[in-house]
């Protein structure tokens, strides 16, 4: 009988499983993670639209788009202080009640200025939720979980390439540009309403005394080093998906010589394999270990970024083949990361904590952005050229990224070896 025991306790523990109480609420989280990112998505391809129906210029319509990611920046920083202090849900159903007015807004919009207000409003509110939904799934979730948790609700991203867009485009096609916004707005209401009814309060976080006020709940927060270092990360790791993204299909049609028709086929096909691949990336960061997953994803992602770069002329299939394995290695980085940063702040400050890093998220995008465009050029003949230095750059974030993330590994291993001797 001994040696069997040895065995057992020396066997690596099977991942818990979910409850049904546990199941709905990731299911609820990834929706309402897919509801913020489609209504940020769904501006871009529907400008072809807008900007006729409104009459309104390029240089306008860019100050439409990047107006969401900056209100949603200053919201982040604005409500840190004080996001540790409500219960979760309560907070959650707040932002989320404003993130669809402002949707509706949007719908209802019949000139620039309206748009432009109706997007502030709405990034005000549904930049917040994105952090609110990782500070819940923190607090329900044990460390062994978290990584299936993080995988699903990163399917949100893929989501709404496969399933949004292109209903977003039919019902704008088929209607006008405001139904895709009504019909979100609509969808929030039911979700909204079925969270409220069904999940429980997260507030085992308020039985902890806050120590300081808002204001210097903030400030310890900002000046924690571990956090300052996953803000770092997180910075990098946000600044190599957005220099890529904007440029991605002007890149695909005019250097490689994919036509306008044949690019929803290379985001469906991309969006699907990413929502088959994300639960599975979750499920080995909780098996193999997280940090292991996150330096396999970051190999793979560089490679491809590499490849991706330096593409000239192809057929569709080598592309699509090329643009999924790219965004694996994108997933696999995130997916474990989210999982590991999830146990870097303390009970009291998660919710400072999450909402800075969504913050840092949303201004670090719009930086990103402006940098690559300054580095990528338009030739005589239409393509774009020093793409591949925006490749170099993402690879140099991405080698940043890896070894900021070890030393903030390596940190906290130091301070659990620690605390046990302290204990003693």
């Amino acid at each position: 009988m001994k040696p069997s025991a040895q065995s057992a306790q020396s066997s690596p523990a099977a991942p818990p499983k979910f409850s049904s109480y546990q199941k709905f609420v990731v299911g609820m989280l990834a929706f309402l993670q897919f509801a913020v990112i489609l209504d940020f998505m769904l501006m871009s391809p529907l400008g072809a639209l807008i900007m006729p129906a409104l009459e309104i210029s390029p240089t306008q319509f860019g100050l439409v788009v990047s107006a969401y990611a900056f209100s949603a920046g200053f919201s982040g920083l604005l409500t840190a202080g004080f996001a540790d202090r409500f219960d979760r849900k309560r907070l959650l159903l707040f932002f989320y009640a404003g993130f669809i007015l402002g949707t509706l807004w949007c719908g209802l919009a019949q000139s620039f200025e309206m748009l432009l207000l109706a997007r502030v409003v709405t990034g005000l509110f549904g930049g917040v939720i994105g952090s609110i939904v990782l500070a819940i799934s923190t607090d329900l979730f044990p460390p062994q979980m978290r990584g299936r948790v993080m995988g699903m609700i990163q399917t949100a991203f893929a989501a709404s390439q496969v399933l949004g867009i292109p209903i977003g485009l039919y019902l704008s096609n088929r209607w006008n540009w405001h139904v895709p916004f009504l019909a979100l707005a609509g969808l929030g209401v039911f979700a909204g309403v079925f969270v409220s009814w069904r999940m429980r309060p997260v507030s085992a976080h308020l039985a902890i005394p806050q120590e300081h006020s808002a204001w210097m709940h903030l400030f310890h927060t900002v000046t924690e080093p571990r956090y300052l270092m996953a803000f770092a990360t997180t910075a990098l790791l946000t600044t190599g998906g957005y220099m890529l993204m904007p440029f991605s299909s002007a890149f695909v049609v005019n250097n490689l010589g994919i036509g306008l028709d044949k690019l929803p086929t290379v985001y469906l096909v991309t969006g699907l394999f990413t929502i088959f691949c994300g639960p599975l990336v979750g499920k080995a960061a909780d098996s193999f270990g997280k940090f292991r997953v996150f330096v396999i994803g970051t190999v793979m992602s560089i490679a491809m970024v590499l490849i991706y770069t330096h593409l000239g002329p192809l057929p569709l299939p080598l592309l699509v083949f090329v643009n999924v394995l790219m965004f694996v290695g994108i997933f696999s980085r995130m997916i474990p990361f989210q999982a590991m940063v999830s146990s870097v702040p303390s009970t009291t400050q998660r919710g400072a904590f999450t909402a800075i890093s969504a913050s840092i998220q949303q201004l670090s995008g719009g930086v990103a952005s402006v940098i690559a465009g300054h580095i990528v050029t338009r030739g005589i003949d239409g393509r774009l050229q020093h793409f591949e230095v925006v490749g170099y750059v993402v690879v140099a974030t991405s080698l940043a990224a890896l070894a900021l993330l070890w030393l903030l590994q390596r940190k906290r291993l130091e301070e659990s070896v620690a605390q046990p001797i302290t204990a003693v």
